[in-house]
């Protein structure tokens, strides 16, 4: 089980909206854009697991992943520069985010101190340890920030209850929040570190958190930043640990997309996609879900509502909220992020990043 929980555990978007608007209908514009969009490799000179990943802008990215490895790039991908924090070698990054290109924070997963959270103000020259977990029950998997200040880290469960990490002052500091707005945990329940997207926010106040492992695999949501929460049930397939939702985006604080399934590359995940409409109260199974498991799934910045998921057999494209999915790409990928200005990125095994393309 330990084994199984650390295994759980962008050039810019030219998919604009006026070639989007050649189709006539979102059938028509998705049988368009699939033939049109592409990852376009960045080469990042690193053998690291990117499983996290902040894209700021078309320019800027960054990367977080095994080896203690951190990389950003101002200049669209041409070049990644390595800003790891130093003698960070033995750490697991799985999760990064990033206010510009000077300010970061980034999570490293475990058990006991092997969770810890650094923080950069000066584009990654510089690094300061702000949390670093004394509970050896506690394994942190996700981050999420509201705005520069606000921010959640969530934890599996520990005495029965996930844990929630909070921070008022953008990362330099951080206190375990009140277990008793959460839920009760389900046995073997917990969250999957493989994208960090197991803990998403959407606007000031809203966030939404992914879980698998248990009978069923569930998405829970506080509209308080995290003092209290309620829980749903997903449609996505769980009952084993290394099955469940793996991530969830909002857009907005209603429309939903949750993906996930069974990393493991010798079975199938025939019901990899879920949709809601109600911010998280309900779910719904997709209508046609990606093909296999995916890990990851960002919202495009489109008209309609059109997003990505990822994962290692391939990447997706829906352009109706999620209901229906056709792959555009087979490379191997854990995570994707868009950004307000147009631009997607991705990264994954290998030292793998790109960014979205059209043509």
């Amino acid at each position: 089980m330990r084994l199984t929980r650390l295994l759980r555990r962008t050039v810019s978007f030219g998919l604009c909206a006026a070639a989007l608007a050649t189709a006539a209908t979102p059938a028509g514009a998705a049988d368009h854009d699939r033939s049109r969009i592409g990852w376009q490799s960045t080469p990042t000179g690193s053998d690291a697991r990117f499983r996290g990943l902040a894209a700021v802008s078309g320019s800027t990215a960054w990367l977080a992943g095994s080896k203690g490895t951190v990389l950003r790039t101002v200049d669209g991908g041409r070049a990644w520069r390595n800003v790891s924090p130093p003698g960070a070698g033995e750490l697991e990054f799985r999760d990064v985010e990033a206010f510009d290109a000077r300010r970061a924070v980034v999570l490293a997963i475990g058990e006991g101190e092997a969770s810890r959270v650094f923080r950069t103000e000066d584009g990654g020259a510089t690094w300061k340890e702000s949390f670093r977990n004394t509970d050896p029950k506690a394994f942190y998997d996700c981050m999420t920030f509201f705005d520069r200040r606000h921010g959640l880290a969530m934890s599996d469960p520990v005495d029965g209850r996930f844990r929630i990490l909070a921070t008022e002052d953008g990362g330099r500091s951080w206190e375990v929040l009140p277990s008793g707005g959460m839920p009760p945990a389900q046995t073997g329940e917990a969250g999957f570190a493989a994208s960090g997207q197991c803990l998403v926010s959407s606007g000031p106040r809203d966030v939404w958190m992914a879980t698998g492992g248990a009978a069923t695999a569930r998405i829970l949501h506080s509209r308080d930043r995290g003092r209290t929460w309620t829980v749903a049930e997903s449609t996505i397939p769980a009952g084993d640990p290394a099955k469940g939702v793996f991530a969830v985006a909002f857009r907005g604080r209603g429309l939903g997309v949750a993906v996930g399934g069974d990393y493991r590359p010798d079975q199938a995940s025939p019901q990899a996609g879920a949709v809601s409409g109600n911010g998280g109260r309900t779910w719904k199974q997709a209508q046609t879900p990606p093909p296999a498991y995916r890990s990851g799934v960002a919202w495009l910045p489109t008209p309609w509502p059109a997003a990505i998921a990822v994962g290692p057999a391939g990447s997706d494209l829906t352009l109706d909220a999620g209901r229906t999915w056709r792959t555009f790409d087979s490379g191997s990928y854990d995570t994707v992020d868009c950004t307000r200005d147009g631009a997607c990125w991705a990264s994954g095994e290998k030292g793998r990043a790109a960014r979205l393309t059209r043509g």
